[in-house]
């Protein structure tokens, strides 16, 4: 995009620049889009970032691998499960060990992970909504998700930045009774997710406002990098849990729900959000399975320790190596370089899935109204902690 701002001559009549953020009620965060308008009609727009920088990689090379989990939760502050369970995978297939963690560590790590999808999930759920203007599926998303905090903050110790999955096993191994308080936690929320559904989905008003709105081709997506349900709301049924096959979901059953255009295009903003919709039945039944399974033949024993693994030193071998997992956002990666010789890499460099999907906001821009602007932004579902890292 031109830079008018230095040069506003190239303005032609009824043109205008137009900063929408970064202190805006619909930015998701720190986000400031410069918007060339022609009255409502937006001709271009541009993402300007890096308002909350989080210095992650230059933090990676100068602490040790345990120590940077604390700064991986920090990214993407929605889902820190989820960050902390892709890097903690890629260090121990570094160190080759990742084939001698227990069953039941690796179980608890996907029941954790999936409670923090459904959580981060419900709040682009419920902040989409806002922003079109529905305020009551915003208060159910929250009231729900307080649920699953007081879940993991009983796992944990916390409820937001988890730091409990640790390079080798967990900090923890689960409460004494909290199968049975999650078991109890999906047989409520069920029905309530869908009361929400019913509510939003089939909303006259919210289908007015997304269907045909932001519409993302196939080619385009792919082209641009984007993944998670940004991508598969275009149409490619692509999960990297079923693709890598990494942790113990291959031993799962679960669904990848994709974009049919069920409302209008595929691709378009009512395709994101009901990905989402559905991506929260599945992860319940994949949190099913687990609590099945961590109740049944990976019961909890005496001689259980979630720590038993850890190594005391974690110096791995010298080598370049990516890794990479299913966030609620996308592809979440880690490229590490390594020396062989010291606990702390050279290098971890973090692929953000919301970064590639903020990327292609410029192409399904073009020719959207202004308001239609916040609707696309919300169906993307960024957080800035991990756009900027």
């Amino acid at each position: 995009m031109t830079n008018y701002k230095t040069d506003l001559s190239q303005l032609k009549n009824e043109e205008m620049i137009l900063n929408m953020g970064p202190q805006h009620p619909s930015m998701h965060g720190v986000l400031r889009l410069e918007l060339l308008t022609d009255g409502e009609i937006v001709k271009e727009c541009t993402p300007h970032i890096g308002y909350l920088h989080r210095c992650f990689e230059k933090h990676a090379e100068n602490l040790t691998y345990q120590q940077i989990i604390p700064f991986v939760d920090r990214m993407d502050y929605l889902t820190s499960m989820n960050n902390d369970h892709i890097f903690v995978m890629g260090v121990e297939k570094m160190m080759g060990i990742d084939k001698n963690i227990p069953q039941r560590t690796e179980y608890i790590r996907v029941l954790v992970s999936e409670l923090n999808r459904i959580a981060s999930h419900l709040i682009a759920i419920g902040t989409y909504g806002m922003d079109i203007g529905a305020v009551t599926p915003f208060f159910w998303c929250f009231r729900d998700r307080e649920h699953i905090l007081n879940l993991l903050e009983w796992a944990s110790g916390a409820r937001l930045l988890y730091n409990y999955i640790w390079i080798g096993g967990n900090y923890y191994d689960l409460p004494v009774g909290f199968e049975d308080r999650c078991s109890e936690f999906v047989d409520y929320f069920k029905p309530k997710m869908r009361d929400l559904d019913d509510l939003l989905t089939n909303n006259q008003i919210f289908i007015n406002r997304t269907k045909n709105v932001g519409v993302l081709p196939l080619d385009v997506a792919i082209n641009y990098g984007c993944s998670g349900p940004m991508l598969r709301a275009s149409g490619l049924k692509y999960d990297l849990r079923r693709v890598d096959e990494y942790s113990v979901y291959p031993e799962l059953e679960f669904d990848i729900p994709v974009g049919k255009g069920l409302m209008g295009t595929v691709g378009d903003c009512w395709d994101r959000y009901y990905v989402r919709v559905q991506e929260v039945y599945e992860s319940l039944r994949i949190i099913e399975q687990c609590l099945d399974r961590l109740k049944g033949p990976l019961k909890r024993t005496p001689d259980y320790d979630p720590r038993a693994n850890m190594p005391k030193k974690i110096i791995p071998k010298a080598q370049e190596f990516y890794v990479r997992g299913e966030s609620p956002k996308g592809e979440l990666g880690y490229f590490f370089v390594t020396d062989g010789k010291t606990e702390r890499p050279i290098r971890c460099k973090a692929r953000s899935g919301a970064f590639s999907n903020l990327s292609v906001l410029p192409e399904i821009a073009k020719g959207a109204m202004i308001a239609d602007i916040v609707a696309i932004l919300g169906s993307i579902d960024i957080v800035l902690g991990e756009v900027d890292r």
